[in-house]
Protein backbone atom coordinates (compact mmCIF):
# COMPACT_ATOMS: atom_id res chain seq x y z
CA UNK A 1 0.00 0.00 0.00
CA UNK A 2 1.17 3.79 -1.14
CA UNK A 3 0.04 6.26 0.63
CA UNK A 4 0.82 10.24 -0.25
CA UNK A 5 2.68 11.53 2.53
CA UNK A 6 4.23 14.88 3.05
CA UNK A 7 4.14 15.09 -1.03
CA UNK A 8 6.14 11.77 -1.03
CA UNK A 9 4.64 8.14 -1.57
CA UNK A 10 4.88 6.05 1.28
CA UNK A 11 4.97 2.42 1.23
CA UNK A 12 3.08 0.79 3.93
CA UNK A 13 3.11 -3.39 4.25
CA UNK A 14 -0.39 -4.11 5.42
CA UNK A 15 -0.39 -8.17 5.71
CA UNK A 16 -1.78 -8.87 2.72
CA UNK A 17 -5.28 -7.26 4.19
CA UNK A 18 -7.18 -4.01 2.65
CA UNK A 19 -7.28 -1.34 5.53
CA UNK A 20 -10.49 -1.29 7.18
CA UNK A 21 -11.84 1.84 9.42
CA UNK A 22 -13.38 -0.16 11.15
CA UNK A 23 -10.79 -2.30 12.91
CA UNK A 24 -7.93 -1.16 15.16
CA UNK A 25 -4.24 0.08 13.75
CA UNK A 26 -1.02 -0.93 14.51
CA UNK A 27 1.84 1.10 12.58
CA UNK A 28 4.79 -0.81 12.52
CA UNK A 29 8.49 1.65 12.29
CA UNK A 30 11.12 -0.02 11.41
CA UNK A 31 15.11 0.78 12.75
CA UNK A 32 18.28 1.76 11.44
CA UNK A 33 19.12 -0.39 7.76
CA UNK A 34 15.66 -2.38 7.95
CA UNK A 35 12.89 -2.17 5.50
CA UNK A 36 8.94 -3.23 6.64
CA UNK A 37 9.82 -6.78 6.13
CA UNK A 38 11.83 -7.05 9.89
CA UNK A 39 8.00 -7.54 11.12
CA UNK A 40 6.56 -9.79 8.96
CA UNK A 41 5.32 -12.40 11.47
CA UNK A 42 4.30 -10.22 13.68
CA UNK A 43 2.13 -8.22 11.31
CA UNK A 44 0.92 -11.24 9.34
CA UNK A 45 -0.81 -12.16 12.48
CA UNK A 46 -2.33 -9.19 13.76
CA UNK A 47 -3.59 -8.63 10.14
CA UNK A 48 -5.18 -12.11 10.65
CA UNK A 49 -6.99 -11.01 13.86
CA UNK A 50 -8.67 -7.90 13.47
CA UNK A 51 -6.11 -5.30 13.31
CA UNK A 52 -5.18 -3.01 10.14
CA UNK A 53 -0.98 -3.07 10.14
CA UNK A 54 1.02 -0.58 8.63
CA UNK A 55 4.28 -1.65 8.41
CA UNK A 56 6.44 0.99 6.65
CA UNK A 57 9.33 1.78 5.08
CA UNK A 58 10.72 4.91 6.28
CA UNK A 59 10.98 7.67 3.95
CA UNK A 60 14.03 7.52 0.82
CA UNK A 61 14.19 3.69 2.19
CA UNK A 62 13.29 0.91 -0.06
CA UNK A 63 10.12 1.13 -1.82
CA UNK A 64 9.14 4.70 0.31
CA UNK A 65 9.85 7.96 -1.98
CA UNK A 66 11.27 11.09 -0.20
CA UNK A 67 14.39 12.07 1.41
CA UNK A 68 15.47 10.23 4.66
CA UNK A 69 14.64 11.73 8.25
CA UNK A 70 17.78 13.61 9.56
CA UNK A 71 16.33 13.15 13.14
CA UNK A 72 14.27 11.51 15.37
CA UNK A 73 12.20 14.72 15.17
CA UNK A 74 11.79 14.32 11.92
CA UNK A 75 10.75 11.13 11.20
CA UNK A 76 8.08 11.34 13.65
CA UNK A 77 6.47 14.13 11.82
CA UNK A 78 6.16 11.76 9.02
CA UNK A 79 4.53 9.12 11.46
CA UNK A 80 1.99 11.80 12.44
CA UNK A 81 1.26 12.61 9.21
CA UNK A 82 0.55 9.28 7.91
CA UNK A 83 -1.97 9.42 10.48
CA UNK A 84 -3.44 12.34 9.19
CA UNK A 85 -3.42 11.37 5.23
CA UNK A 86 -5.34 7.85 6.27
CA UNK A 87 -7.63 9.57 9.46
CA UNK A 88 -6.91 7.85 11.64
CA UNK A 89 -8.62 8.17 14.97
CA UNK A 90 -6.67 5.62 17.03
CA UNK A 91 -3.15 3.39 16.38
CA UNK A 92 -1.00 2.24 18.13
CA UNK A 93 2.80 3.09 17.46
CA UNK A 94 5.30 -0.06 17.75
CA UNK A 95 8.82 0.81 17.13
CA UNK A 96 12.54 -1.11 17.03
CA UNK A 97 15.67 0.54 17.84
CA UNK A 98 15.55 3.55 15.94
CA UNK A 99 12.03 3.26 15.53
CA UNK A 100 11.10 3.04 18.72
CA UNK A 101 12.71 6.71 19.63
CA UNK A 102 10.44 7.41 16.48
CA UNK A 103 7.47 6.32 18.22
CA UNK A 104 8.41 7.71 21.84
CA UNK A 105 8.55 11.25 20.16
CA UNK A 106 5.71 10.78 17.47
CA UNK A 107 3.63 9.92 20.22
CA UNK A 108 4.89 12.59 22.54
CA UNK A 109 4.22 15.34 19.75
CA UNK A 110 0.58 14.13 18.66
CA UNK A 111 -0.39 13.55 22.36
CA UNK A 112 -0.30 17.79 22.38
CA UNK A 113 -2.72 17.98 18.95
CA UNK A 114 -4.54 14.93 19.33
CA UNK A 115 -5.04 13.88 22.92
CA UNK A 116 -5.74 9.85 22.60
CA UNK A 117 -5.41 8.74 19.23
CA UNK A 118 -2.26 6.81 19.90
CA UNK A 119 -3.49 4.18 21.88
CA UNK A 120 -0.70 2.02 23.03
CA UNK A 121 3.20 2.46 22.50
CA UNK A 122 5.31 -0.41 22.31
CA UNK A 123 9.41 0.38 22.60
CA UNK A 124 11.11 -2.63 21.32
CA UNK A 125 14.76 -2.90 21.43
CA UNK A 126 15.29 0.45 23.04
CA UNK A 127 17.67 3.01 24.67
CA UNK A 128 17.97 6.04 25.83
CA UNK A 129 20.41 8.25 25.19
CA UNK A 130 21.12 5.66 22.06
CA UNK A 131 24.44 6.50 21.59
CA UNK A 132 26.15 5.41 18.30
CA UNK A 133 30.14 5.41 19.09
CA UNK A 134 32.34 7.41 16.75
CA UNK A 135 33.82 4.86 15.37
CA UNK A 136 30.88 2.89 14.35
CA UNK A 137 29.56 6.18 12.89
CA UNK A 138 32.60 6.69 10.51
CA UNK A 139 32.62 3.16 9.39
CA UNK A 140 29.12 3.05 8.38
CA UNK A 141 30.89 5.92 5.74
CA UNK A 142 33.78 4.65 5.32
CA UNK A 143 33.54 1.13 4.87
CA UNK A 144 29.62 0.52 5.28
CA UNK A 145 29.97 -3.07 4.55
CA UNK A 146 32.47 -3.66 7.29
CA UNK A 147 29.92 -1.67 9.78
CA UNK A 148 27.49 -3.97 8.65
CA UNK A 149 29.38 -7.05 10.11
CA UNK A 150 30.16 -5.47 12.98
CA UNK A 151 26.16 -3.90 13.63
CA UNK A 152 25.36 -7.83 12.96
CA UNK A 153 27.78 -9.26 15.07
CA UNK A 154 26.40 -7.25 18.34
CA UNK A 155 22.84 -7.51 16.97
CA UNK A 156 22.64 -11.78 17.73
CA UNK A 157 22.99 -13.93 20.06
CA UNK A 158 22.28 -17.18 18.55
CA UNK A 159 23.08 -18.58 14.87
CA UNK A 160 19.84 -19.95 14.20
CA UNK A 161 16.25 -18.96 15.34
CA UNK A 162 13.43 -20.64 15.88
CA UNK A 163 11.09 -22.02 12.82
CA UNK A 164 8.93 -19.77 12.92
CA UNK A 165 11.22 -16.85 12.23
CA UNK A 166 11.62 -17.00 8.88
CA UNK A 167 11.55 -20.87 8.43
CA UNK A 168 14.04 -24.01 9.10
CA UNK A 169 17.70 -23.42 8.10
CA UNK A 170 17.65 -19.71 8.21
CA UNK A 171 20.88 -18.09 8.86
CA UNK A 172 20.32 -14.81 10.76
CA UNK A 173 23.68 -13.56 10.05
CA UNK A 174 23.55 -13.74 6.59
CA UNK A 175 19.72 -12.73 6.17
CA UNK A 176 20.50 -9.63 8.47
CA UNK A 177 23.62 -8.82 6.38
CA UNK A 178 21.60 -9.35 3.08
CA UNK A 179 19.06 -7.07 4.22
CA UNK A 180 20.96 -4.02 4.99
CA UNK A 181 23.01 -4.11 2.12
CA UNK A 182 19.62 -4.13 0.31
CA UNK A 183 18.42 -0.91 2.07
CA UNK A 184 21.89 0.52 1.61
CA UNK A 185 21.97 0.00 -1.94
CA UNK A 186 18.38 1.85 -1.84
CA UNK A 187 19.15 5.06 -2.00
CA UNK A 188 21.97 5.99 -3.72
CA UNK A 189 21.50 9.79 -3.24
CA UNK A 190 21.99 9.33 0.83
CA UNK A 191 23.94 7.25 2.85
CA UNK A 192 20.81 5.78 5.06
CA UNK A 193 23.28 3.96 7.63
CA UNK A 194 24.93 6.89 8.07
CA UNK A 195 21.97 9.04 8.52
CA UNK A 196 19.64 6.80 11.01
CA UNK A 197 22.99 6.38 12.99
CA UNK A 198 23.45 10.19 13.62
CA UNK A 199 20.15 10.56 13.95
CA UNK A 200 19.97 8.15 17.05
CA UNK A 201 22.67 9.68 18.53
CA UNK A 202 21.52 12.55 18.55
CA UNK A 203 18.74 12.29 19.91
CA UNK A 204 18.14 14.50 22.83
CA UNK A 205 14.42 14.44 23.33
CA UNK A 206 13.59 11.16 25.25
CA UNK A 207 13.21 12.50 28.56
CA UNK A 208 11.42 15.79 27.69
CA UNK A 209 8.94 12.92 25.53
CA UNK A 210 8.59 10.09 27.77
CA UNK A 211 6.71 12.05 30.28
CA UNK A 212 4.07 13.51 27.90
CA UNK A 213 2.64 9.68 26.80
CA UNK A 214 -0.30 9.42 29.01
CA UNK A 215 -1.09 5.80 27.12
CA UNK A 216 0.50 2.18 28.28
CA UNK A 217 3.85 1.74 27.20
CA UNK A 218 5.07 -1.74 26.27
CA UNK A 219 9.22 -2.15 26.34
CA UNK A 220 10.48 -5.37 24.66
CA UNK A 221 13.91 -5.35 25.96
CA UNK A 222 16.41 -8.11 24.46
CA UNK A 223 18.53 -9.59 27.94
CA UNK A 224 21.40 -10.26 25.45
CA UNK A 225 21.21 -7.11 23.83
CA UNK A 226 24.70 -5.45 23.44
CA UNK A 227 23.22 -2.48 21.14
CA UNK A 228 20.83 -1.38 23.19
CA UNK A 229 21.52 -3.39 26.79
CA UNK A 230 18.03 -3.37 29.05
CA UNK A 231 19.97 -0.81 32.03
CA UNK A 232 20.01 1.65 29.29
CA UNK A 233 16.53 1.45 28.80
CA UNK A 234 15.70 2.27 32.70
CA UNK A 235 15.42 6.10 32.31
CA UNK A 236 12.93 6.21 30.21
CA UNK A 237 10.95 3.27 32.03
CA UNK A 238 11.00 5.71 35.54
CA UNK A 239 9.85 8.21 33.65
CA UNK A 240 6.99 6.14 32.33
CA UNK A 241 3.54 6.57 33.07
CA UNK A 242 2.25 3.27 32.63
CA UNK A 243 5.03 0.75 31.98
CA UNK A 244 4.79 -3.05 31.54
CA UNK A 245 8.36 -4.65 30.55
CA UNK A 246 8.70 -7.97 28.83
CA UNK A 247 12.44 -9.25 28.76
CA UNK A 248 12.95 -12.21 26.12
CA UNK A 249 16.14 -14.20 25.73
CA UNK A 250 17.32 -12.54 22.40
CA UNK A 251 19.88 -10.12 21.39
CA UNK A 252 19.28 -6.67 19.34
CA UNK A 253 16.75 -8.22 16.69
CA UNK A 254 14.49 -9.42 18.67
CA UNK A 255 11.68 -10.16 16.05
CA UNK A 256 13.66 -12.42 14.24
CA UNK A 257 15.48 -13.89 17.40
CA UNK A 258 12.49 -14.65 19.53
CA UNK A 259 9.39 -14.28 17.09
CA UNK A 260 6.97 -15.97 19.34
CA UNK A 261 7.95 -13.81 22.01
CA UNK A 262 7.79 -10.64 20.67
CA UNK A 263 4.44 -11.59 18.61
CA UNK A 264 2.98 -12.83 22.26
CA UNK A 265 3.86 -9.53 24.32
CA UNK A 266 2.45 -8.01 21.78
CA UNK A 267 -1.19 -10.01 21.62
CA UNK A 268 -0.70 -9.68 25.40
CA UNK A 269 -0.45 -6.18 25.14
CA UNK A 270 -2.58 -4.70 22.58
CA UNK A 271 -6.23 -3.56 23.49
CA UNK A 272 -8.13 -2.26 20.83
Amino acid sequence: MKISVQGHELYAYTGGKDFNTAQPTAVFIHGVLNDHSVWILQTRYLAHHGWNVLAIDLPGHCKSAGTPPQSVEEAADTVIALLDALKIERAALIGHSFGSLIALEATARDAQAHPGRVSQLVMVGTAYPMRVSPALLDLSVSAPFKAIDMVNSFSHSTLAPPPSALGPGTWLYGGSKALMRRVLASNTQVNVFHTGFKACDSYAGGEAAMPQVTCPTLFVLGSADQMTPPKAAQSLIKLCAHPTVAQLPAGHSLMTEAPEGVLQALKDFLKP
